[in-house]
């Protein structure tokens, strides 16, 4: 799933890669898809997109912000890119395709569920991008901790740990996938309420948040996710899929899992108060 550290590792990846290329073909929604989301009609995305070249891309909290000269196309959650530099490894299965003028190509595909929207400049109204676009990334110095505490009212304080940091876009990109290692490193339990996390606690939640978003992009991503081409990324999780069942890092308990809030949640039952 793109989260920030991975739209923000991509975005990168395009702008060393794929700046530059021209596009010579583009189909979307080769495979319908249930859960795929398009701007429009996908029908026209060979009209808009062709012939034009990408000139920059940019990470927008979890989404993918690609320039394609007077364009954007943006890429949400569910979306996983690939660049692929011979035509004959594209896969059968996919819900967006560009060709550009060199025979290689970007594809998308969606696994449970994802946005892919082409739309000239400033003609877009879809509310998870323009709010993405607005508000502050933790990876920059404007996400102070005053900028922090300014999220936290009595209404957030009625919420569970998990629910203030990954729902109402209070912060873009920081989803279910990242903020597991970020309350483990808080030592805060996902369901526990705002309410009860003292000054001193969210404090060490702001650090947490800020350290473990900008270990996780340097590092080029989790390793539960891949990037442009394929690679898994270099961060190693506390906890995810990959360490269910294992021994907690800090103090050898065994991490467990539950189902909340419509998704899963990873935790140390001693570590995480």
């Amino acid at each position: 799933m793109l989260e920030i550290p991975e739209s923000t590792v991509i975005a990168r990846e395009i702008n060393e890669t794929l700046k530059g290329k021209c596009i010579s073909y583009v189909e979307a929604n080769h495979s319908p898809h249930k859960f795929a989301w398009y701007e429009g009609d996908p029908a026209g995305y060979d009209d808009l997109l062709s012939g034009k070249c990408i000139t920059g891309a940019a990470a927008r909290g979890g989404m993918l912000e690609i320039e394609i000269e007077d364009c954007y196309l943006v890429l949400s959650d569910g979306a996983n890119l690939r660049y692929v530099e011979e035509l004959k490894d594209v896969p059968k299965k996919h819900q967006l395709y560009l060709e550009f003028d060199d025979e290689t190509a970007l594809v998308t595909t969606i696994a449970m569920y994802g946005g892919m929207l082409a739309f000239p400049k400033g003609k877009t109204q879809n509310e998870y991008y323009l709010g993405s676009v607005e508000k502050v990334t933790p990876l920059s110095d404007a996400f102070d901790y005053q900028y922090f505490q300014s999220l936290r009212d009595k209404k957030s304080d009625r919420m569970s740990a998990k629910a203030f940091l990954a729902t109402n876009q209070r912060i873009p990109g920081l989803g279910n996938g990242v903020l597991q290692d970020i309350l483990y490193q808080a030592e805060i339990f996902p369901k526990r309420k705002m309410e009860t996390v003292s000054e001193e606690e969210y404090r060490h939640l702001f650090d947490s948040v800020k350290s473990v978003l900008k270990q996780m992009t340097d590092e080029g991503g989790r390793d539960t996710e891949k990037d442009l081409f394929g690679k898994t990324g270099g961060y190693i999780t506390y906890l995810s899929k990959n360490t269910l069942y294992t021994p907690c890092p800090k103090c050898g308990n065994e991490i467990r899992k539950e189902a909340y809030m419509g998704g899963a949640i990873y935790y140390c039952g001693h570590c995480q108060k």
